[in-house]
Formats: structure tokens, sequence, C-alpha cells
């Protein structure tokens, strides 16, 4: 997985994005908020970790940009010790927020929480998704999806409620540079509908499509 750090500070850049890669992420770095967004723009990324106070855009605006395109997982650092900084920055959209100086155990805990990569299975409605074993279930039945399917699933449920259009799909979940043909994206989706149900994927139309919540 890919973790974007953003932070002014090198020696903490470093020291975070040597813990994150003895613990098998992949890390790319910013020193500012508009090389952040440069390299949110350019790239597929899982989770931005977010220092508040950065040069030319602060974090509260880049937290805010990001989240006009995506609801991925934002870890806010902060020197600030104001307890209504901590309530602006997880009001604006920060999924968690940690204040310096803080343990690099802790901070690499909050990332696989956030991630989902601790607690193994979780339930979205009647879904039930187990991200140990990249396998979906509808009421205890397994759904069978493949490989492809579980990460365009788990990449809708990361931006669950966002409407996503094709281009940014085929490029987030396959790589692949738009060439004007959307046929794979739908595809997969229309076989996905199928597995998990059709009420899960919504049709935004003009735009594309968003995973939505069966609270049956």
């Amino acid at each position: 997985m890919k973790i974007l750090v953003v932070e002014d500070e090198e020696n903490i850049r470093k020291v975070i994005k040597k813990i994150l890669e003895i613990n098998e992420f992949e890390v790319l770095e910013a020193r500012d908020g508009a090389e952040a967004m440069d390299i949110f723009y350019s790239e597929k990324i899982d989770l931005i970790i977010l220092d508040w106070m950065l040069p030319k855009v602060n974090g509260i605006e880049v937290l805010k940009m990001v989240r006009q395109e995506s609801s991925l997982p934002i870890l806010m650092l902060t020197a600030k010790s104001q307890e209504d900084d901590e309530v602006e920055g997880l009001e604006v959209g920060a999924n968690d927020y940690l204040k310096k100086p803080f343990s690099l155990k802790i901070l690499v805990t909050r990332v696989k929480k956030l991630l989902n990569l601790i607690g193994g299975k979780k339930k979205y409605g009647i879904l039930e998704v187990d991200l140990n074993n990249h396998k979906v279930y509808i009421k205890g039945k397994d759904t069978n999806i493949s490989p492809k399917e579980f990460e365009l699933l788990n990449y809708l449920i990361l931006n669950r409620g966002i409407a996503l259009n094709r281009e940014k799909i085929l490029a987030d979940v396959w790589d692949f540079a738009y060439d004007g043909d959307y046929r794979t994206v739908d595809t997969h989706i229309k076989t996905l509908r199928k597995k998990i149900g059709a009420e899960h994927i919504t049709t935004v139309r003009g735009i594309g499509y968003k995973f939505e919540v069966d609270k049956r």
C-alpha cells in the first residue's frame, strides 16, 4: 500500500518514512502542501500522513482539497496543543490526529487501523469484507469475487459516498491512462453487481459510480 508523508521537517519525514518501509509500506514524500497535491493527483495513494504547519499551502487547506476528491484515510500531525485545533482538523475531514512528539509504534498502529489492516473483517450493511483473505460474504455466503473485483470493491468502499468517474477508477485500480475506452471498468462493475447486488453500487449519471451501504 502507498502512503504519502507530507512533512516539511526533513528529519521527522525521514524517520516516518523509514518506520513505514520497515512495515512494508511504499512511501512517497512531500515537503509542502503544493508538492503534496501534485503527488495526490498523479499517484494512487492509499493514506496520507499530513502535517498541519506546512509552507506554501498549509495542512488544513490540503485536507480540504483532498476531501473534495476522495475519502481516503488522512492522519494529521501537529505540534499544536489546543483542543480547538484538533476539533477543526477532525471537522474538516481528518480521520485521526497525533500530537508531536509521538511514538512511532503508535503511528504505525494508527496507520494500520485506518487502512483496515487491523480487525480482519469489516461489515457494510449486509456485506462482510474479509481484508485478510480478500473475500466478500453476503449473509455468510461467499460471493466468490475475483482478486481484481475485490480490489475494485475495496477501492469503492474506501471512497464510499463519493461519485467516482471512470477515468479515475481506471487510473487508480488498473494504473491505466485513459484511452477513450471505459469498457474495462463497466464490465467489472457489471460482474461485481451480479455477485454482491446492484443496490451496493449506484450509477451517478454523467459521472460514474458510487458505493452505497445497504442498511437492510
